[in-house]
């Protein structure tokens, strides 16, 4: 239908609108129709039916019904269509009814009119699309504004170039053909419109452009940019496909290895191991991912190398290593703090300052894991602790306990005269017979990577020329590093970090200054008498009884039995000797009832000693003949030490030489340290200087040659605590005045007659208890110390804190008998 001519010339065209969606369905994405395509419309959609009814309505006799083909975004209808000629009504191929309708030039939508039937019918004006002037902008224009000649047949060349490359990548030969058959501008720009590729926004940028030259440009512009997006995604799709194939590749050329070495282990009679796949072992297992991939790498390296070569066995040894390692396995923590000091009371007698501290340490460790703090930054809190004390007093058993008290697994690794740096570290694989280090062998011999290494005998860790392995273990027990403890051998990151360390140790002095530091020390100071019979009868005896082959209630220990054996028969801060000498008096119990000389049951009193084991080996020096005691003539005294054994008496004998003989000077015997020889200097020294005070004949010193000797030569002492000791061996002999036997005393002295504190009260105190004595001096600054003593002890003791030597001479010398005073002399 036609109406008269506009301003322009051109006759209006009233046309009944056919709106298309961007985005339906059934035009399968062709939101947009452009002049030159064809597209089957389907006519059960009640506007498009409308539509296509009224064209056919209004049609001229003869001529195709025409409609206006109307891009519909969101609701709203685009300022330019295409006048489109409805060139068949029938079927899709789904059988749905539909038509055919051919793009045939663009038309300028006007406004609404009245028309046949139910559709929407508008005026529109016929779009011209001539070439128009190039804008100085345009590409199309030389630098004197002319266009340049053979530009649009370039910019024609390059989209048929760009689209037949993509036409041929889809392998559509026959649109190639017709594409580069197409000499027009505007036709070749509008073919554009069958690309899928092209998003709503692109077509209608392509329809409302009606320069055929920019067109084509967009056009162009949008394919280009489809075609790099399209080579990105092959090289991509390549690189994968690439990956996929290597990986095909290499199982399918591991597949043919294992069936030539199957083959080969058949011609020489060899069974297949399928513990030799190593490969396979080591993907099963739950390694960490850098673990992982050094074991793969050894592998790799282990399927290249011959069978003769000697680097198989150790890559063998190494794997297997790393593969026993429990990397994932952990016991889970039992933090019941009741029942720890249950178990820990369970397993050893007194030691109540020990229990407690590791009780604290429990429950802090607890509290953590509660909220949230037991790994911080990939590590863990918590001290080392440093079990000191003299042999035999329960130090690797409190070990056991506390990992039993945790729920752990318990390791014990013996550092005593260990010298390799290599025994904690591990030795390089390049040595033979190359092993990891021994904190690698404990945790994998726990099989956890949580639990309770012992390290016992710390302090006797020595170092040569293969190098310190104290230092080593800095690392290993510093919480800071160990997350990331490196072993020789292994060459892979080991967390550490969540074993609890517990070394052990006798003297504390000969643990290194910087491994001392990162350990908690605990001391245990030995035990009362009173604890060692609770001991022996609860724990040693039922043991012992077991091992002699003996049932409980065959053989009893009466309690002042146990006692007298361990006062007189044993004398230790521990009670390894006591277990010993239970475990004999059982022996001898055991063979006379064999021999017929005795009935079961059997008990066994003070008065059966004797006969069972003899006589007593350590009466104490009250007990002896006043005659006989090592303090009955003048210039000894009794002093305290602590040895590695714990605390023990020691006796300081002095003497004078003849002045008939000549000689001058001190001479000191008994292996002396050189602090302990400063002692007997400074302590000649004061005597000398206070003599007249001390009412001492002092004046012939000079002339005569003083002896200063400590038996046990063959013991190495040293230390300033003897000095008391000397001083009041040295006023004895020149005094004449016998020192008490019942006195024992330790502390240094000054030159000024001070009593300056020293360290071990505890097991000094202990090791007078032990020996009978009940009068002990001790300097007093060192008084706060009595706090760590146990009660028991102290009430057999009569303790007396002073501060200067005078006190010291005044209780431990007898009084001075009337007549004169005569200075003995050497024999």
């Amino acid at each position: 239908m036609t109406t008269g001519a506009d301003s322009t010339g051109r006759t209006p065209l009233t046309l009944p609108v056919l709106p298309i969606d961007a985005a339906t369905d059934e035009n399968e994405g062709v939101g947009v129709v452009l002049p030159g395509m064809v597209v089957p419309l389907d006519l059960s959609e009640s506007e498009v039916r409308a539509a296509v009814e009224a064209a056919q309505a209004a049609a001229l006799q003869g001529d195709k019904p025409r409609v206006l083909l109307v891009p519909r975004v969101d609701g709203e209808y685009a300022g330019i269509g295409v006048l489109g000629r409805v060139e068949q009504v029938g079927r899709l191929q789904d059988g749905d009814p539909g038509a055919l309708i051919r793009g045939v030039r663009r038309i300028r939508i006007g406004a609404g009119t009245a028309g046949p039937g139910a559709a929407l019918w508008v005026e529109g004006t016929e779009v011209e699309e001539s070439v128009p002037e190039p804008s100085p902008s345009s590409q199309l224009r030389s630098s004197r504004g002319d266009p340049k000649p053979g530009q649009v047949t370039e910019l024609m060349k390059e989209y048929k170039a760009l689209i037949t490359d993509w036409l041929r990548k889809r392998g559509a030969w026959q649109v190639v053909d017709r594409v580069q058959q197409i000499d027009n501008v505007s036709q070749l720009a509008d073919n554009a419109g069958y690309s899928p590729f092209l998003s709503t926004e692109q077509r209608l940028k392509l329809l409302e452009t009606v320069d055929p030259v920019e067109r084509l440009r967009a056009a162009t512009a949008a394919l280009r940019e489809h075609l790099a997006e399209q080579d990105v995604a092959e090289t991509i799709a390549k690189d994968v496909q690439e990956g996929v194939d290597k990986q095909q590749r290499e199982f399918l050329l591991r597949r043919q290895l294992e069936a030539v070495r199957k083959e080969l282990a058949e011609l020489n009679g060899e069974p297949e191991d399928e513990s030799e796949d190593y490969r396979a072992r080591v993907e099963a297992a739950e390694l960490p991912e850098d673990v992982r991939k050094a074991a793969l790498k050894e592998v790799d390296k282990l399927e290249r190398s011959s069978d003769q070569s000697p680097e198989g066995s150790w890559i063998r040894s190494w794997l297997d290593t790393v593969l026993e390692l429990p990397w994932n396995e952990r016991t889970e923590d039992a933090y019941d703090i009741t029942g720890a000091q249950r178990v820990l009371d369970e397993d050893h007698a007194g030691l109540q300052d020990v229990k407690e501290r590791i009780t604290e340490y429990l429950a802090v460790r607890k509290r953590r894991e509660e909220r949230g703090l037991g790994v911080v930054g990939g590590r863990r809190g918590g001290a080392v602790l440093a079990l000191v004390g003299p042999p035999g007093v329960g130090k690797t058993s409190l070990g056991e306990s506390v990992a039993r008290a945790m729920g752990r697994k318990f390791v014990r690794v013996a550092l005593g005269g260990v010298r390799d740096e290599a025994e904690i570290r591990g030795h390089r694989r390049t040595y033979v017979g190359a092993l990891p280090g021994r904190v690698v062998r404990a945790v994998k011999e726990a099989g956890s990577m949580n639990p309770v290494v012992l390290l016992d005998e710390v302090d006797k860790v020595g170092a040569d020329f293969r190098g310190d392995p104290a230092a080593a273990l800095l690392e290993v027990l510093d919480p800071a590093q160990n997350h990331t403890f490196r072993d020789h051998y292994l060459e892979v990151e080991l967390d550490l970090s969540d074993v609890v360390f517990l070394a052990t140790a006798n003297v504390l002095e000969a643990i290194p200054q910087p491994l001392l530091d990162r350990m908690e020390v605990v001391q245990l100071d030995g035990y009362t008498e009173d604890e060692k019979v609770t001991i022996a009868g609860d724990h040693l005896l039922p043991r012992q009884l077991e091992r002699a082959g003996l049932a409980e209630g065959e053989v009893t220990l009466a309690e002042d039995a146990l006692r007298k054996l361990a006062a007189e028969y044993t004398r230790e801060a521990g009670v390894r000797n006591l277990e010993r000498a239970v475990q004999r008096v059982l022996r001898k119990v055991a063979a006379q009832q064999q021999l017929g000389k005795l009935e079961l049951p059997y008990e066994v009193g003070v008065d059966e000693l004797r006969a069972l084991i003899g006589r007593p080996h350590h009466t104490p020096e009250s007990a002896q003949d006043p005659a006989e005691r090592r303090t009955a003539v003048p210039g000894v005294a009794t002093g305290l030490a602590v040895t590695g054994a714990g605390g023990d008496v020691l006796f300081v004998e002095a003497s004078l030489a003849d002045p008939e003989t000549g000689g001058s000077g001190l001479t000191l015997t008994g292996q002396l340290g050189d602090v302990m020889k400063e002692s007997a200097h400074i302590a000649l020294s004061y005597l000398r200087s206070r003599g007249a005070e001390l009412e001492l004949p002092v004046g012939d010193l000079k002339e005569r040659g003083i002896h200063l000797h400590v038996p046990a030569g063959a013991v190495p002492k040293d230390g300033p605590s003897a000095g008391v000791t000397m001083t009041t061996a040295l006023a004895s002999l020149l005094s004449g005045r016998q020192v008490r036997p019942d006195v024992a005393m330790t502390g240094e002295v000054s030159l000024t007659g001070r009593v300056l504190p020293i360290g071990g009260v505890k097991q000094k105190l202990l090791a007078a208890h032990r020996a009978g004595v009940t009068t002990v001096v001790i300097p007093k600054r060192n008084e706060p110390d009595l706090d760590d003593v146990p009660q028991e002890v102290l009430d057999g003791l009569d303790v007396h804190p002073v501060a200067d030597v005078r006190q010291v001479l005044e209780l431990a010398l007898t009084p001075a008998q009337s007549g004169s005073r005569e200075v003995p002399v050497a024999a």
